[in-house]
């Protein structure tokens, strides 16, 4: 979905007067938070990678280290994030997930689950190239049973194409079996199904299945699975109808107060923010407004403080 990103190439760019200005707003006594943040925003990634060059080149010196000296928590974190390519910063994000102690399963879930396997390719390549061991290694060495066996199959990348009418009842009827109709739950044709097929066959798999169940597939993959796993195949089905719905529940989620007092999960805010402000925001956007009584705009300004929030609303580009 080109084009519904909310952050756009900015006309009339210049590089080395955008290092410049960058270089001034941290040098002397004090940082110039207004000048770093509004002017990344109003860059496309392409652009900022253009700035970054120029900045070494002008100063020796690396723009990135530069800003994380200067600036400190969620902002810098937010701040830094705008300067990774969009394949590098999913890459870090998984790198994140799996290494220390404690896996953060959340992670792989929201970027796995809605990712296409353009976009999986080009992870599992950089992974390999950043780190020296690839992506799939480092998530089987860090997770278990049919939670791990999907993440495999998702890492595979290897959806079919369009739409095989002849196998959609079966595909149905077999989800169907495996599920609802058996004592126990066969999870290995979930993950072969939900894994391996395009998301328009998907779509029509899960009308037929309603059909057959009378309930909605994802009503189904909650009762019949728990932990991890349930929640990666709901993200796969939820992606399949739609990414920017499903990143949408996602943004709703990580700002929602949750009766445990966690407070909002920035890590998720960030991410997805970041990732998306030039594929989809926009239509994101738009589902959020339609799902939960508020946009996304209002509740970021409702949950966020300081220049970190400034940031993410220019971001989010505006009010629905």
């Amino acid at each position: 979905m080109a084009g519904r990103g909310t952050i756009k190439a900015q006309s009339g760019f210049n590089a080395k007067a955008d290092a410049e200005t960058l270089y001034k707003a941290m040098k002397g006594f004090g940082t110039d938070e207004a000048t770093i943040l509004q002017l990344l925003t109003a860059r496309s990634n392409a652009q900022r990678q253009q700035i970054k060059a120029a900045y070494k080149t002008l100063h020796g010196k690396d723009l990135v280290s530069d800003l994380q000296s200067e600036l400190t928590g969620t902002f810098e974190t937010l701040i830094v994030a705008l300067l990774d390519t969009s394949t590098m910063y999913d890459v870090k994000c998984l790198k994140n997930a799996v290494q220390g102690a404690g896996t953060c399963e959340n992670v792989l879930i929201r970027i796995l689950g809605s990712r296409t396997c353009h976009e999986i390719h080009e992870i599992n390549k950089a992974y390999k190239e950043e780190y020296g061991n690839s992506l799939e290694d480092d998530v089987t060495g860090d997770t278990g049973g049919a939670f791990r066996q999907m993440l495999v199959v998702l890492l595979q990348a290897s959806r079919e194409r369009g739409v095989q009418e002849a196998i959609v009842q079966s595909d149905a009827q077999a989800l169907f079996e495996a599920g609802e109709k058996k004592f126990g739950t066969d999870e290995e044709k979930f993950i072969t199904i939900l894994g391996n097929r395009s998301a328009e066959h998907l779509r029509k798999v899960f009308t037929e299945y309603m059909k057959l169940a009378g309930f909605q597939i994802e009503e189904s993959i909650s009762r019949e699975t728990s932990g991890t796993l349930k929640e990666l195949l709901l993200a796969v089905v939820k992606s399949a109808r739609s990414v920017p719905a499903y990143l949408a529940e996602c943004l709703y989620y990580a700002m929602k107060p949750s009766p445990q007092g966690t407070g909002t999960d920035d890590k998720a805010l960030i991410e997805i923010m970041v990732s998306r402000s030039e594929i989809d925001l926009l239509d994101i956007r738009a589902e959020f407004r339609k799902m939960f009584a508020t946009s996304l705009y209002k509740m970021i300004q409702g949950d966020t403080s300081g220049d970190y929030r400034k940031t993410l609303l220019l971001l989010c580009g505006g009010d629905d």
